[in-house]
């Protein structure tokens, strides 16, 4: 009983840190001042720290106890049975570029387990939160993945593929074959949000991080979908590799997957 009512003091906080944040990148989308890269083809942007600080910083004044894992900067580990998993703004590229398809990510895992996801959209105002064992919610509305079979499937696949290009283009080129079609968001919140409410029927990565999938992964999981990584089993918070579903085409899915 303990440790729901603190999830639920998280919760609030979630919500409230998604929303602050959202609000500030839709005030500042198309006035990007700064750019800078952090690694091979990998941007961040002064609004993604902007973003990361309205976060953390009220995470930190109400929860000053807890660990965070932040996708910009590493914080200090506390050791916590509560630790934070945040994607400040999941999409840069987009974002930078214009293109109206970013969110914002926010994971409660509780003794190495994810218990709370919240991901916002903040263009459309669609808040989705998800706790374990609670269900999937969308602006409150309880949200279900679809029920459809693999011919009717659209498919959503990683875009990094000159990272595994020779195992990704196998998989796409078998799997394109099966599905009805292929689409590629550019954001990782984007596509679990729509496997979740069924808009979609799977989402594969071969290259995605924790803070990307932490809160998005519950989500298709409350919705009755399955997460999994390529070898069928359970995700957690190390994985890299993963195929989400609607559960009835999951095993079908994995069997064409080429590692």
């Amino acid at each position: 009983m303990k440790k729901d009512l603190e999830i639920m003091r998280r919760k609030k906080i979630a919500i409230q840190a998604a929303k602050q944040a959202g609000k500030m990148l839709c005030d500042n989308f198309g006035k990007v001042l700064k750019v800078k890269s952090k690694g091979d083809r990998n941007l961040v942007s002064n609004v993604d720290l902007k973003a990361e600080n309205i976060i953390v910083g009220l995470i930190q004044k109400h929860f000053p106890q807890d660990d965070i894992l932040s996708e910009e900067n590493q914080f200090r580990r506390l050791n916590s049975d509560f630790m934070w998993i945040i994607d400040p703004l999941d999409g840069t590229h987009n974002y930078i570029r214009g293109i109206q398809v970013f969110g914002i990510s926010i994971g409660l895992v509780l003794k190495g387990k994810v218990v709370l996801g919240v991901i916002y959209m903040p263009v459309l105002k669609e808040l989705y939160v998800a706790r374990k064992g609670k269900g999937a919610y969308l602006n409150n509305r309880r949200i279900r993945v679809s029920r459809k079979k693999l011919r009717e499937t659209v498919m959503i696949y990683d875009s990094s593929i000159r990272i595994n290009k020779k195992p990704m283009l196998a998989s796409l080129g078998a799997l394109a074959d099966e599905v009805f079609n292929v689409r590629m968001f550019g954001s990782t919140v984007r596509s679990l949000s729509y496997v979740a409410e069924g808009k979609a029927e799977v989402e594969i990565e071969y290259n995605d991080n924790v803070w990307d999938f932490a809160a998005g992964l519950l989500l298709v999981e409350e919705a009755g979908g399955k997460a999994t990584d390529f070898e069928g089993r359970p995700w957690n918070i190390n994985s890299k590799t993963y195929v989400a579903s609607n559960g009835i085409i999951h095993k079908d899915v994995l069997k064409m997957i080429k590692k």
